[in-house]
């Protein structure tokens, strides 16, 4: 009887869970990006989230909540209800915190619940136009001539894009100085006035520097070139054999909230990004999407920490 008891229970348990994500959502949505405004994660978010809004019929709202390589964002996603009212649309800076940092004030794999992959985009590797290095070759000659002196930008510690400029110098052999900015719209312009020698810039938020010729670009991350600027080469075909690192984008809840919800919110961003409207939106910043099951995303997410955090050894970054 007892099992027959907690059999009916758990039932009851997912009949409920069913309804609440039938009728969900019946008020507004507010999506936390813990990155600036204009930086890759938050452009992506935005587009995502107009598409929710129109399809769920419910105000979905983004908020920015930058700070400490997204950390301050992610902790005020993890302070809200465990609802589905409140998400996170983070880059893979959400992946690469554990290399950064000893100790995060949650735990990444317990207290976060994996909705969906949003897209993939390259990084591009950005150098001030008629600045001090013309070249990539120029500048890594010009690194190992001074180790350690020459500053690069990133979006923040322990934000991919600091991980993806490590990445740079260890392959290339050479010894940089880090300089964290708050965000991509600051780093560039740090870049484009030539007061840094190179960022990796996320595509969709460089693309429209890239066609006003504001700077100079060494080389897109990935091994192929991006059809969006396909006379970009790819780092690899220069000075960086072998490199390949892309960015990506995805979107997050807390733990605890109901499967039900995860499910309903993975198959409306997968429609989402399946859309014409938002295919050619994304195609035109250079964004590629390859949706996900939750499950499959939460295994691409624990690969790609893997990914960090050797690159974090390598680079014999010490966590802080």
């Amino acid at each position: 009887m007892n099992t027959i008891a907690r059999f009916s229970a758990a039932a009851i348990l997912c009949a409920a869970g069913a309804a609440i994500a039938q009728d969900y959502p019946t008020r507004p949505i507010r999506v936390i990006v813990p990155l600036t405004p204009g930086s890759g994660a938050d452009i992506a978010g935005r587009i995502v989230a107009k598409y929710m809004s129109d399809a769920l019929k419910q105000p979905v709202l983004v908020e920015n909540r930058p700070g400490a390589g997204g950390i301050i964002g992610t902790q005020a996603m993890l302070n809200a209800e465990a609802d589905g009212y409140t998400l996170m649309v983070q880059s893979a800076s959400h992946a690469a915190n554990p290399a950064i940092y000893k100790s995060l004030p949650y735990d990444p794999l317990k207290d976060i619940v994996d909705v969906a992959l949003i897209g993939n985009t390259p990084y591009v590797m950005i150098a001030a136009k008629g600045g001090a290095y013309p070249t990539l070759r120029a500048l890594i000659d010009a690194a190992k001539a001074k180790p350690g002196e020459i500053p690069f930008a990133s979006a923040g510690v322990g934000t991919s894009t600091h991980l993806a400029a490590e990445y740079v110098a260890q392959v290339a052999g050479i010894k940089m100085l880090h300089i964290p900015y708050k965000g991509s719209p600051e780093a560039i312009q740090d870049t484009i006035a030539g007061r840094t020698s190179f960022y990796m810039a996320p595509l969709d938020a460089a693309i429209g520097h890239l066609k006003e010729g504001k700077i100079t670009p060494f080389g897109v991350s990935t091994a192929q070139r991006s059809s969006v600027v396909p006379d970009i080469p790819t780092l690899a075909e220069q000075a960086l054999a072998n490199y390949n690192l892309s960015l990506w984008f995805g979107m997050w809840a807390r733990a605890g909230t109901p499967p039900a919800t995860v499910q309903k919110l993975n198959a409306q961003v997968n429609a989402i990004l399946q859309g014409k409207e938002v295919r050619e939106q994304f195609g035109r910043i250079g964004i590629t999407s390859a949706p996900m099951k939750p499950d499959e995303f939460g295994r691409f997410v624990r690969e790609q920490m893997v990914v960090f955090r050797n690159i974090a050894k390598q680079a014999n970054i010490q966590p802080q």
